[in-house]
């Protein structure tokens, strides 16, 4: 009964202001809006967010596919910040952050069933080796899922991003961050000890066997991408695997059916995948990797994930040589 779940959901809430209370290591929650649980009906969808500065246009898309019901942003360390800021943007029931710092807060029953009565998810920024740690093989990682699965709409931006595709780039090295890992060193060493690949933390259906980026062309990720999908295939995780990379200031806003819009003022998204099996993909060696395809999707373009083609944007091939860069573009650029 609606009455019934409402009531029990005010509770649940009640119990994870407590807990916190008892435990500050353990996880927060912080909502704003009506406590009462809503009842809309969601429509699934993806918000895919490049990172840098917010994208209204993004939010609002999942607000609206959220149904006015229950806006939940997942984190693991950070604030409330997103509360004010999505309840300023969207009519929801309710804008609430949850955030699973540890995973022994992830193995929590109450954080999962918190999840489970959101009508929207977004995944904010920060590290994403902390979201593989901490939530992967826990009730948050099969809570999500089952969101997903029951049409609810997801987001993520930056580490929120890359964890979004079947294929995730860890970060999962002994830096505090990936910020440097360069294209350069992984293009001499597809097998560096820092790349570290993990597939199958969440089960977006559009997502099959994809890899997903953020800050794509302004950190210049494009070699280290070509190494990722390269080790994919070489490791026996995929044939075919492709790559959605979204830019700083863009999103990608996905469509149950395949179909895709980008937005955003940032240099758009860039759809790539490798023809073949790289020729050459070993240890301390410069890869070698035949033709891939990659469409520069600027904003206002459009692209199918079904049949991956695109509209309005531009097509070019790139090739490896070992480890260096070769392009069909005119001056040789990659992006």
């Amino acid at each position: 009964m609606p009455g019934l779940r409402r009531l029990t959901f005010f509770f649940l809430v009640l119990a994870v202001c407590a807990a916190f209370a008892d435990d500050a290591a353990s996880y927060q929650y912080f909502r704003f809006g009506n406590q009462s649980d809503s009842t809309a009906r969601p429509s699934a969808g993806i918000a895919m967010m490049g990172g840098g500065s917010d994208l209204d246009e993004a939010f609002r898309w999942l607000c609206t596919r959220a149904g006015g019901g229950d806006f939940l942003v997942l984190r693991a360390r950070g604030d409330d910040d997103y509360n004010s800021y999505v309840n300023g943007l969207c009519k929801v029931n309710s804008v609430a952050t949850l955030m699973i710092p540890s995973r022994e807060a992830a193995l929590d029953p109450v954080v999962a069933e918190t999840i489970r009565h959101a009508e929207a998810i977004f995944i904010a920024g920060g590290d994403q080796a902390r979201y593989i740690n901490f939530w992967m093989g826990t009730p948050v990682q099969e809570a999500i899922n089952t969101e997903i699965a029951r049409g609810v709409p997801i987001g993520g931006t930056s580490a929120g991003l890359a964890v979004l595709g079947e294929f995730t780039y860890g970060a999962l090295g002994d830096a505090p961050n990936d910020d440097n890992l360069s294209s350069a060193e992984v293009l001499r060493d597809p097998y560096f000890r820092r790349v570290t690949l993990v597939r199958g933390f969440l089960k977006n259906p559009q997502l099959r066997a994809t890899l997903t980026d953020s800050h794509f062309a302004k950190r210049d990720r494009m070699g280290r991408s070509l190494v990722f999908l390269a080790r994919i295939m070489q490791d026996g995780w995929s044939d075919s695997p492709r790559e959605i990379a979204v830019d700083e200031g863009s999103a990608v806003l996905l469509e149950p059916d395949g179909e895709a819009v980008i937005v955003g003022p940032g240099k758009g998204a860039f759809f790539i995948q490798p023809s073949a099996k790289p020729t050459v993909c070993r240890e301390k060696t410069p890869l070698t990797l035949a033709k891939v395809s990659v469409y520069h999707a600027p904003r206002g373009s459009r692209f199918d994930v079904a049949t991956w083609q695109g509209s309005r944007g531009v097509s070019y091939s790139l090739s490896v040589e070992e480890g260096v860069i070769h392009s069909t573009q005119p001056g040789g650029g990659v992006y």
